[in-house]
């Protein structure tokens, strides 16, 4: 046990009761003392970076704001000088800092309209090349999110199979995250699995409508790199009173693009994709959480959650990686 003054940078050996002579420093940069007479050494206090980590912060947050503008993790261990691990780490762990903060915050929102969508990824190998002895979570993994229209805000996100359990899991998320008695408007793509999920969870507070796009044929040798041509946009209203001037996609569809150009594992026909179901969940998680918080939606000219009254304020990156949630605001 010791005893630490910080305006000396002096300690105390609390078994001896001796002062500690300064013993170089740690591979980090902090200071060491040894004990001249039990010869005991001591770190100076300090707090651990994300609660685990000898990471100096700011080197931690760059790493965090190169990875949410589009780098790999090889580029960001260039840049950075970080171990590829340490960045792997740093990873999981922000992305669970981030998906507490969501699940704190994005609570109770009124909303007006809601627009929900897929975004499809793969995680190790594409589904085509999954065998039966592999695990299941490689293959195909579709990011389902959700947003609201007006505010930009997105309200819940899940990761899975495009498959009728993760959309009854999302659609329970995004329950908990709307104004209970809050009647609003939805809209989705034409995925099956909405037409009751969407229904049994909200009842009769929800106007719903399918905007299903119908795609032409792609030409031959522009399939994989041309996006293919819509040749027709159907609307089937599902339930309750939908507006029609309301049906609309383009926002989370933009905002599906803005995921694709933000972060590697979703950027098509590239080799940074997700290894590990972990690291993916980590980056989508860390991703919308400072999509809602920390950047500045141009149209807006704030962020979605200061638009939805979450928030008075842009957070910094560094307010998502505080010891608890409790000292985020």
């Amino acid at each position: 046990m010791v005893m630490a003054t910080k305006t000396t940078k002096t300690m105390t050996c609390k078994a001896c009761d001796v002062t500690c002579q300064r013993f170089g420093k740690h591979r980090n940069g902090l200071s060491r003392f040894r004990c001249p007479d039990c010869k005991k050494t001591f770190t100076e206090p300090h707090s651990r970076t994300l609660g685990e980590m000898y990471v100096p912060e700011e080197k931690m947050l760059m790493a965090v704001q190169l990875l949410l503008e589009g780098n790999s993790i090889r580029s960001t261990q260039r840049v950075t000088g970080l171990d590829l691990n340490t960045i792997m780490k740093i990873l999981v762990l922000a992305g669970q800092k981030a998906e507490a903060v969501m699940g704190r915050y994005i609570r109770n929102v009124v909303v007006n309209d809601v627009e929900v969508d897929e975004v499809w990824g793969f995680i190790g190998k594409k589904e085509k090349r999954v065998r039966p002895q592999d695990d299941q979570n490689l293959g195909d993994c579709y990011s389902f999110v959700a947003i609201e229209r007006n505010t930009k805000l997105v309200l819940n996100v899940a990761m899975g199979k495009r498959d009728k359990v993760t959309t009854d899991i999302f659609i329970e998320g995004l329950r908990d995250a709307i104004q209970p008695g809050c009647r609003f408007q939805i809209t989705s793509d034409g995925f099956a699995p909405y037409k009751n999920s969407i229904p049994d969870t909200f009842g009769n507070r929800v106007d719903f409508a399918m905007l299903i796009k119908v795609y032409r044929a792609a030409p031959e040798g522009e399939r994989r790199y041309s996006p293919a041509e819509v040749q027709s946009v159907e609307v089937v209203p599902v339930c309750g009173n939908p507006d029609p001037a309301r049906i609309c996609t383009s926002i989370i569809e933009r905002s599906n693009l803005s995921l694709r150009v933000g972060q590697r594992r979703w950027t098509r026909l590239m080799n940074g994709f997700s290894k590990k179901w972990e690291n993916h969940a980590a980056a989508m998680m860390l991703w919308y959480a400072y999509y809602n918080f920390c950047r500045v939606h141009k149209s807006l000219r704030v962020t979605p959650a200061m638009e939805a009254g979450i928030t008075d304020h842009v957070w910094e990156l560094r307010n998502y990686f505080a010891k608890s949630t409790t000292q985020v605001l």
